[in-house]
């Protein structure tokens, strides 16, 4: 069962998102009102997949988001706030969120979300997507393909295989259908992958993108 954690300041938007939660079959292990108390409920429940706030009081979820992917078995990371502004879901992806939504998304689509980063895929809204995307063919072409492709060359021939298919946004399943491989298989690859570059899935699509 997958395990979660909430992190919002709004005890009302907390028991909603429970519910939704619970009734999809997920186990909220963990709930938490500001920023400042994400790192120790992470290292005392061990979720999978945290549902962050973005503006709390004491600390914000920007914060929260990096110190918390930081942690050894770091879970995963989805921003959620009511102001998806272009500076917001760019801090929250440099920060090394796995997803990000916006807080009136479906109930279908936070459950599909919370079950895709938990898999170990990403979860972006359409505008979060675009976004991203924008933000990529602004950078300066030259440098931003020189310094992506520096980054890629630290990855074998079948790790880059898998990264090129992740920006093409492929799940693990499909990935291990295009490839001739396992899943599990597909799964260890990106892991080593991600880990050497510090990077996370979503991350990881941006630079293979970035280097054309």
């Amino acid at each position: 069962m997958v395990r979660v954690m909430i992190v919002d300041d709004d005890a009302m938007v907390r028991g909603f998102l429970r519910t939704i939660l619970t009734k999809s079959g997920l186990d909220v292990v963990a709930e938490a009102a500001d920023g400042d108390e994400v790192v120790s409920a992470v290292q005392a429940h061990h979720p999978d997949v945290v549902l962050m706030d973005l503006r709390m009081e004491r600390v914000d979820g920007i914060r929260a988001t990096a110190a918390a992917v930081a942690l050894p078995s770091a879970p995963g990371v989805i921003a959620m706030t009511s102001f998806d502004t272009e500076s917001a879901i760019l801090d929250a992806v440099h920060a090394g969120a796995a997803g990000f939504l916006a807080k009136d998304s479906g109930p279908d689509e936070l459950v599909a979300a919370v079950r895709s980063v938990a898999a170990g895929e990403g979860a972006l809204s359409p505008r979060a997507a675009r976004v991203v995307m924008e933000q990529v063919g602004s950078r300066p072409a030259a440098r931003g393909r020189r310094e992506a492709r520096e980054l890629l060359a630290q990855l074998t021939e079948r790790e880059l295989e898998i990264a090129g298919a992740v920006a093409e946004g492929l799940s693990n399943a499909q990935i291990a259908e295009r490839l001739f491989l396992g899943e599990a298989t597909v799964k260890t690859h990106l892991a080593r992958a991600t880990t050497r570059l510090g990077v996370n899935r979503v991350q990881l699509a941006l630079l293979v993108d970035r280097a054309g």
